[in-house]
């Protein structure tokens, strides 16, 4: 089995197999996999397992066409990983095609086309997601309601949650949907930020508690990767920061129509974003000092996109902008090597003459 000597997605520990690698990312994901089921319902484990097998197909339809073995590269859980972070960035409730739509396109082009595993410029999983965000916004940006927490009182079992993916839906599926939270924020249409959270049901206490739950559950997950290792903190807490500090200026701003750095912190994909998709560096930068800029930018992204832009929530159209400037952050950001008294730096016009 090779082993892991440069970069692979998601690992700072050089000399580990890179299936030890992805089983470990995938344990973090666990956390938000089941509150978001606890919450939710069980569409989101329907669109793990629809995602996963759809991510391991393509993935061997690819291999097989490019005559590379399939039980080894199978084997290292990479296409199993890309599937599930699609799976949960989803609402629970979309059709089955489009989870499969999705799926495929981030392995098959946001992965493999590039030449598969490590070669890959942008994150494939938000390249998938990117796809259908754009391609059909609509069912992107529908949740289930929460009124309580509590799996027995959940808004949709799990017959019905098999009805709505894999048919026309249930009847009266339009009684347990809503907007995200940011979606409704965005579209508060003149309401004052008050007025907003008193009134618009997608920002009731109940849905916001729900979404605060789901990011603290991929902030466990984080914190567990930095811990062993696996991720360093540069580019989590760069983005949390920026967002931070970004998102409470124009609060001091316009107090009473900007959201709070506690909204934009603990709704939409933040924390899913920071830990589990900025964290790769195939994709992302490979100094501490680059993923700090990286980190940065995204950060700064996502408030532009969420406040100005046309999406609800710009995690993964951030992050994929900040792949394009990942290798420029690089190159000018390059740590001091070992017996040298200054980094090397991109050198300008005529400086080497």
């Amino acid at each position: 089995m090779a082993l892991l000597r440069i970069t692979s997605p998601h690992t700072q520990r050089a000399g580990y197999r890179t299936s030890w690698v992805m089983q470990i990312v995938i344990l973090a994901t666990l956390p938000g996999l089941l509150m978001q089921t606890w919450l939710f319902g069980y569409g989101t484990l329907i669109n793990v397992m629809i995602a996963i097998i759809t991510a391991l197909a393509s993935e061997a339809l690819v291999l097989k066409l490019r005559k590379r073995s399939l039980s080894f590269f199978l084997k290292d859980y990479s296409a199993l990983l890309t599937g599930l972070l699609l799976a949960l960035a989803i609402p629970p409730i979309v059709p089955w095609w489009l989870t499969v739509t999705g799926v495929a396109f981030a392995v098959i082009v946001g992965k493999q086309l590039y030449g598969g595993l490590g070669n890959n410029p942008f994150n494939p999983a938000m390249v998938g997601y990117a796809l259908l965000l754009v391609s059909f916004p609509v069912p992107m940006t529908q949740w289930l309601t929460v009124s309580e927490l509590s799996l027995a009182q959940q808004t949709l079992p799990f017959v019905d949650s098999l009805k709505t993916i894999f048919s026309s839906g249930i009847a009266n599926i339009d009684a347990y949907t809503m907007a995200t939270p940011l979606d409704a924020f965005k579209h508060k249409e003149g309401l004052m930020s008050e007025e907003a959270f008193a009134s618009v049901k997608a920002l009731g206490p109940a849905n916001l508690d729900a979404i605060l739950w789901v990011n603290l559950a991929y902030l466990l997950g984080g914190l567990f990767l930095i811990y062993i290792r696996v991720i360093t903190w540069h580019a989590p807490v760069a983005i949390l920061a920026t967002l931070a500090v970004i998102s409470g200026f124009f609060f001091i701003i316009d107090i009473s129509n900007a959201a709070t750095p506690w909204f934009h912190l603990t709704t939409g994909a933040t924390m899913f974003g920071a830990f589990l998709i900025a964290t790769d560096p195939v994709s992302s930068c490979t100094s501490n000092k680059g993923k700090l800029y990286f980190g940065a930018g995204i950060g700064l992204l996502i408030y532009i996109i969420r406040t100005w832009g046309g999406y609800p929530d710009g995690v993964a159209f951030a992050v994929l902008l900040m792949n394009f400037a990942a290798p420029f952050i690089d190159y000018y950001a390059q740590p001091r090597s070992y017996g040298h008294k200054k980094a090397k730096k991109g050198l300008k016009t005529g400086a080497n003459k």
